[in-house]
């Protein structure tokens, strides 16, 4: 949310008798019956104001996996709103409503409805919401003593799974709970997602048959591990870091075409039940439904905890929050749910969640402490991105001094200011980020950071692109960007040239023994030995042989390494298949996409790699990028430079096998285990 729209909120909410500053819950009585008639007209317009934010909110989450704002300032946006709907519940019926369920639709694939619908949960934040809870499922059921199963709540993208007799048909994202997205293609790469089902004996030698068609609900989420490998590539590569686990595996299993997604480490976790026929297949507790995945072959929640009564499962919760260090899944909170399936029944649902579970969510662990300064990186593209400089501050288990700010935009909306106290937080358990100021203690001298209009590094014109929140360097010789051009070619997820780190390119550069990127192979045994410091001997032969080596890495990573806007991984692989060398692809990428250089800059995507793509093939997407790179004369000279240096990539057993085929019509016969 901009700073501007907030603080018209504020105002707005001034008028109804709102407190002005921060959250928004307490009403103040209003006067004269003049006064309570503008207050309701105020308050139904704080209310519409609420909700398009709630809105735009809404559609960066779920459809774009690209959130601006945290759960945390996300779910005070949503209960300001409810108080406000509790206030003037006549203004709040004069205002369009709110979808009951954020949508995960993009648009990119084909959609299929639920045979159940696929809800929500109610959520908790403090033992007061777990008390309210409680209690109304003990007035409805009559009973003091009910029983609960808690468990972890995962924290990744809904996903139901259709199964008939037995085998896999369908793969579906929630949506917008009637119908989602079929991702059958892609969640077919997950690796332990069962393709069938299997009717194992459970303890005891208790038999559990698999129902002649069943829905089974969970989350596709990336584990911790992975998480932080992929954003150690990704930040050596100086992309954009994901802000969190389930942004990363949103964004990957949305790809338009199942590869990329292979080559991540996903994971899917279920724990809930949609349709089942017959009826009579259904166990009669939520731990029997456990015990059922578990024969089943299925993947379910690692540990539960069993509660009887509110202080229990008040308890149950906590254990939960102390055991979440030591999970290497991605979680945000609790889920209790009651554990009798047909009390769940006797409760029923509402119109976004059922009224049988609730989902406690942990507040995340924040510090404040004071921001020192802001200084600015220049990444590999040019982009100057804003770091925050901290007072050191224990938070997580590890001392935090620095946290990225994102863009210029992102310290605007939040009004940051070198001197400021600022409350930190870990993103996704994982990335420190800035999440607010502590305005009360801001002083007078402390000034907004204005960005500078030239390059911090080389002193040249800073643009700002149309389109695009991001600054950059103008200049293409900038050193900083020449670092990280390099740093990024010689990564492992390119050519992979071991021992050459920043601090070896940063000599190599400082001394003028590399001024582009193709001088990296002209270098002698003396301008390494020169940038150590001291003569020759075996780290020099070891760096100077793995330069060497690097010449013939595979054809994708070559082309991934150049870091053509808009190609990550996937796309070079789809470049690599389809052209055979880096000659041809320099040479023929404009004819080939059959785009004029007019309809390139239209046609071309600006999603970042490893993200939701646009509609429309990678194959052609990536064909667009390189054919915009490739039509400027620089790049194309880059290419030949390269090639005229040494370098002879080459294609893999794998993608040449694949290039083979490309254009061929193969016809299967038969029947495929997994589909229709």
């Amino acid at each position: 949310m901009t700073t501007l729209r907030w603080n018209r909120i504020l105002r707005l909410a001034a008028t109804t008798g709102f407190v002005s500053m921060g959250a928004l819950p307490a009403v103040h009585t209003l006067a004269a019956p003049a006064k309570a008639e503008a207050a309701a007209a105020d308050g139904r317009q704080v209310i519409a104001e609420l909700r398009r934010e709630i809105a735009r909110h809404d559609a960066l989450y779920f459809r774009q996996s690209s959130p601006e704002i945290s759960d945390t300032d996300y779910d005070d946006l949503k209960r300001q709103l409810a108080d406000y709907e509790a206030r003037f519940p006549e203004a709040s019926r004069a205002v369009a409503p709110l979808p009951a369920l954020g949508d995960d639709r993009t648009g990119l694939f084909q959609t299929h409805r639920h045979r159940d619908p696929m809800m929500s949960l109610e959520k908790a934040y403090s033992e007061k919401d777990l008390h309210t809870f409680h209690t109304r499922l003990m007035k409805q059921l009559h009973d003091d003593n009910l029983v609960y199963v808690v468990e972890p709540k995962f924290d990744g993208l809904a996903v139901s799974l259709t199964y008939e007799n037995g085998r896999l048909v369908r793969a579906v994202t929630r949506g917008n709970g009637i119908e989602g997205e079929d991702i059958t293609a892609n969640a077919l790469q997950i690796q332990n997602l069962p393709r069938s089902l299997t009717c194992d004996a459970g303890d005891g030698g208790e038999v559990h048959p698999v129902p002649q068609l069943v829905e089974l609900r969970g989350e596709i989420y990336v584990p911790l591990a992975e998480f932080r490998r992929v954003n150690a590539e990704r930040e050596a590569a100086g992309e954009r870091l994901f802000a969190n686990p389930r942004n990363l595996a949103a964004g990957t299993i949305r790809q338009v075409g199942s590869r990329e997604v292979s080559r991540r480490g996903l994971q899917v976790v279920f724990f809930g039940l949609g349709a089942c026929e017959p009826a009579a297949a259904l166990p009669a507790t939520q731990r029997a439904f456990y015990r059922r995945l578990t024969a089943w072959g299925v993947p379910g929640v690692p540990q539960l905890w069993l509660a009887c009564g509110q202080n229990e499962l008040i308890a149950a919760i906590d254990a939960v929050a102390r055991a979440r260090p030591g999970f290497e899944f991605p979680i945000d909170g609790a889920v209790a749910k009651l554990d009798s399936l047909s009390r769940q029944r006797e409760m029923g649902a509402g119109e976004s969640a059922p009224r049988w579970a609730v989902a406690y969510k942990f507040a995340p662990e924040r510090a404040e402490t004071r921001l020192r300064a802001i200084t600015l990186q220049v990444g590999r593209t040019g982009v100057l991105t804003p770091v925050a400089e901290l007072d050191p501050v224990q938070l997580g288990g590890t001392t935090v001094s620095r946290a990225t700010l994102h863009n210029a935009d992102e310290i605007a909306r939040k009004d940051l200011r070198v001197g400021d106290f600022v409350q930190v937080e870990r993103a996704g358990d994982v990335i420190p980020a800035v999440v607010g100021v502590n305005l009360q203690r801001r002083t007078p001298d402390v000034q907004p950071f204005i960005f500078p209009t030239r390059c911090p590094e080389c002193d040249q014109p800073v643009a700002h692109n149309r389109g695009e929140a991001a600054l950059r360097c103008a200049n293409p010789g900038c050193s900083a960007q020449l670092r990280r051009r390099i740093e990024h070619f010689a990564s492992k997820a390119c050519v992979d040239i071991k021992g050459l780190g920043p601090a070896m390119i940063d000599a190599l550069v400082a001394g003028g023994r590399i001024k582009e990127l193709p001088d990296l192979y002209r270098l002698r045994g003396d301008d390494v030995a020169a940038a150590l410091g001291r003569t020759g001997g075996k780290s020099v032969d070891r760096l100077l042989a793995a330069i060497e080596a690097s010449k013939r890495a595979e054809l994708w990573r070559v082309i991934y390494g150049l870091g053509i806007p808009q190609v990550g991984a996937s796309g070079a692989r789809e470049l690599a298949r389809r052209f055979g060398s880096l000659e041809s692809l320099a040479a023929g990428t404009e004819n080939a996409a059959g785009f004029s250089p007019g309809r390139i800059e239209s046609e071309t995507g600006t999603h970042a790699a490893g993200e939701t793509a646009r509609p429309g093939s990678t194959s052609t997407s990536a064909i667009l990028a390189a054919a915009r790179y490739f039509a400027d004369p620089k790049h194309r000279a880059l290419a030949a430079d390269l090639i005229a240096a040494g370098l002879q990539p080459l294609m893999s057993v794998a993608e040449g096998a694949k290039a083979a085929l490309a254009g061929k019509t193969v016809v299967l016969t038969g029947t495929l285990p997994t589909l229709t």
